[in-house]
């Protein structure tokens, strides 16, 4: 018996719902920022391209009155991640993926109302995550880098959120790479390792889609999968159908493959 969890995905591969939080304003109706040298100076740093160059993770969130805001680290080992590509920002790490349009005038943030998939999780708090952070990320805001490469967003309620830099994966490979899916059967299969006795390998095939989200023709037969994708743990007896990111190595190790995997997400689940 199987139990099939269906994912949507952004544009062609995702169905989006509006949260419907509230307009957007503008950059008038924010509260200055410190006048403080060094917040001067980071706001001068800030622009598009170093924001698109980094996930940016949350470490620290204060509301007006100095409180920590706990509601926005309800899932304490995946830290709420913002992703800025093309006039677009992404969020990850809440039960759903929120994303919307933004702008970057001067040190001013401005976001479009936060679309989302849809999704039911069963832990309460996550639940609660979306509006907890779509609540925030919205209107326009204060954005500064701090001297310590951190990016510090500033809202017109007076909360304070923090967000720790980490290179992208095209920051890290030095390109683009290349967006593939491919389909993870649910057992993993003995493989022939030179270096590994007994080594299991992903079975993966590689799956094609059109603009509207439907799958393309017929898959190949599964076969040993020898790389690893970073960012992606198997579960035993779960097939997926990952979106990944494939990057060419321009300088690999003699022992090592010429190519790298990077989930993106998972697009299709089925326990089998």
């Amino acid at each position: 018996m199987k139990r099939m969890l269906m994912l949507s995905l952004p544009l062609a591969l995702l169905a989006a719902c509006s949260q419907n939080p509230a307009p957007a304003g503008s950059g008038d109706d924010l509260a200055p920022a410190p006048a403080a040298a060094a917040t001067q100076k980071a706001v001068s740093h800030l622009d598009a391209q170093r924001l698109q160059g980094q996930h940016w993770l949350l470490r620290e969130a204060t509301a007006g009155d100095g409180k920590r805001i706990d509601a926005l680290f309800a899932r304490a080992d995946k830290p709420v991640t913002l992703d800025f590509s093309d006039g677009r920002l992404s969020v990850s790490n809440t039960c759903n993926r929120l994303g919307g349009s933004y702008t970057l005038v001067e040190g001013v943030l401005t976001l479009s109302p936060m679309t989302s998939t849809q999704m039911a999780c069963t832990d309460a708090a996550v639940m609660a995550l979306d509006d907890a952070v779509a609540s925030r990320l919205q209107a326009s805001m204060n954005a500064e880098l701090a001297d310590s490469g951190e990016l510090v967003l500033r809202t017109l309620k007076g909360d304070v959120l923090v967000f720790a830099p980490e290179p992208t994966a095209e920051t890290r490979f030095g390109g683009p790479g290349e967006r593939v899916f491919l389909e993870v059967a649910a057992q993993t299969r003995p493989c022939p390792h030179p270096l590994i006795k007994d080594k299991q390998c992903l079975q993966v095939r590689e799956v094609k889609y059109d603009d509207n989200g439907l799958k393309q023709g017929e898959p190949g037969a599964f076969e040993n999968f020898y790389e690893s994708i970073e960012g992606y743990t198997h579960e035993d007896g779960v097939r997926n159908v990952l979106r990944v990111k494939r990057f060419t190595l321009a300088n690999p190790p003699a022992d090592a493959s010429s190519q790298a995997y990077v989930l993106d997400m998972v697009v299709e689940s089925a326990t089998e």
